[in-house]
């Protein structure tokens, strides 16, 4: 098998498509970002990147708190809506029919048809060049009750969560495995092997 090579550049997909929600509740916008992602699990760290030329930037840099709103297939057009459209310009929650939900320990809005919200404190800022990461640490996740199964687990099956990747939509595909499945095959095998040589 041969690759091509090209120049350096971004290509490191797919990513989620997020939309993030500040502001206030009563002066809210949403910006839509795929370069966001998991940097530390205790505490709890995340981030996001957004050029400083956006609209929404000053507002997260100057609050110091953001909204991560997992999306969905049904949130698809939304989703790509606010991240075209400047909130400048126009309210992206009521053009969009979007419901601003209160959260529980930051200012910013949560989007209620979102599945999940995850309410983030901001911790630093990075400068890189063409955009800036939002280092934060995560307050709360909010989870749609509808997605939650019998033993209060969130089943990321039933809600149809997207992801970005070379400028495209699409809808994640079904579960093939899960963590340490590839160790638990072998058990089995080694198992199976005792049980064969009886």
């Amino acid at each position: 098998m041969s690759k091509v090579m090209w120049k350096p550049g971004t290509f490191l997909y797919p990513l989620p498509a997020v939309m993030v929600s500040c502001g206030t509740m009563e002066k809210s916008n949403i910006i839509t970002v795929a370069w966001t992602g998991i940097l530390n699990t205790n505490p709890a760290l995340v981030y996001i990147s957004v050029r400083p030329t956006r609209y929404s930037y000053n507002l997260i840099k100057e609050q110091g708190e953001f909204v991560i709103n997992l999306t969905t297939e049904e949130l698809a057009y939304a989703t790509d809506w606010c991240g075209v459209k400047s909130g400048k310009d126009v309210d992206k929650f009521k053009t969009m029919h979007l419901t601003k939900q209160k959260a529980n320990f930051v200012k910013c809005p949560m989007i209620e048809e979102a599945p999940v919200s995850v309410e983030c404190k901001v911790k630093e800022i990075r400068e890189f060049g063409t955009h800036n990461t939002f280092i934060a640490e995560v307050l709360a996740i909010n989870a749609d009750e509808k997605y939650i199964d019998k033993n209060g687990a969130f089943d990321i099956s039933k809600c149809n969560l997207m992801a970005y990747s070379n400028g495209h939509y699409y809808s994640l595909g079904k579960k093939i495995g899960r963590f340490g499945f590839s160790v638990e095959k072998k058990k089995r095998a080694n198992k199976n092997k005792g049980k064969f040589r009886k």
